[in-house]
């Protein structure tokens, strides 16, 4: 089992059974409610700080891996790259830019 989902429901058991036993012992369910969850906070950030690690660990691995490129972002990617040669080949890069302002300010009225 992945690590986010243990800490998930470690936390969301740790919750239920507080707000449980505040329920039974409290008049107000909104009360009970927010202790629950402060408790359960408390809980899970004191003993359950190896799981919370693994996560972090997940979470850092997934992040460091970068994300392939489909074929449509090399297509797209190439398409500008070849554009803004052009642009930078005839000198009026500023006057094409401005016109494609104009011409997308068209379209977006």
């Amino acid at each position: 089992m992945k690590p986010w989902v243990k800490y998930t429901i470690v936390r969301l058991g740790v919750f239920l059974v507080a707000l449980v036993v505040l329920v039974l012992l409290l008049p107000n369910p909104y009360l009970a409610t927010l202790i629950a969850a402060v408790v359960a906070f408390c809980v899970s950030y004191l003993f359950f700080a190896p799981l919370r690690r693994q996560v972090a660990l997940e979470l850092a691995e997934r992040r460091s891996k970068p994300e392939p490129l489909d074929g449509d972002s090399l297509a797209e990617d190439a398409e500008l790259a070849e554009r803004d040669a052009r642009e930078a080949g005839t000198g009026t890069a500023s006057d094409d830019a401005v016109a494609r302002d104009q011409r997308d300010a068209g379209r977006a009225s």
